[in-house]
């Protein structure tokens, strides 16, 4: 499909790019969502874990150190494309910053 066939929703290119991205995140995270919902339930159900050993989890400050570093690290990925400069046809140039692995 090119882009001419796709629907737009603005006037501006890069801000119909912009929306499209937003919806793909969206549609993405709600899918993540129902899917560690479905597995917490039947994790919970088989008894594998006990119904309140997640929200426990959520309280362990090691589990929230790891967890926040490798969301950072997402945010980061993602945040990349937006603060770049230059050939805006390149995506990921070599002005931003590294992701450390």
């Amino acid at each position: 499909m090119s882009r001419r066939d796709e629907i737009t929703f603005f006037d501006d290119a890069e801000d119909d790019t912009l929306a499209a991205l937003v919806m793909d995140l969206a549609a993405q995270l709600h899918i993540e969502r129902q899917r560690r919902l479905a597995l917490e339930e039947a994790l919970t159900r088989s008894g594998v874990i006990a119904g309140d050993a997640i929200e426990a989890m959520v309280n362990d400050a090691a589990f929230r150190a790891k967890s926040t570093q490798a969301l950072d690290k997402s945010q980061a990925r993602l945040m990349r494309i937006i603060t770049e400069h230059g050939d805006r046809t390149g995506p990921l140039r070599d002005e931003a910053p590294p992701i450390e692995s």
